[in-house]
């Protein structure tokens, strides 16, 4: 994970919670859980968006006339 060992984040950790208190951090980590919630909601509706308008229409009667 960004080329981190699990010592350098268990320090990372450790500052963080210095610097913010045990009492934020929840919060801290909801927000950032809501944040990327929605970035991959409105990631997929683009995606779907440009998907959805390359996708070839269908003739509305199948059968040829003749």
């Amino acid at each position: 994970m960004f080329g981190l060992g699990g010592g350098e984040l268990g320090i990372l950790f450790l500052v963080i919670l210095l610097l913010f208190g045990p009492s934020q951090l929840p919060k801290m980590a909801r927000g950032l859980g809501e944040a990327l919630r929605e970035f991959k909601k409105a990631q997929r509706e683009i995606r779907d968006e440009v998907h959805g308008d390359e996708t070839p229409s269908k003739p509305a009667d199948p059968k040829p006339s003749s």
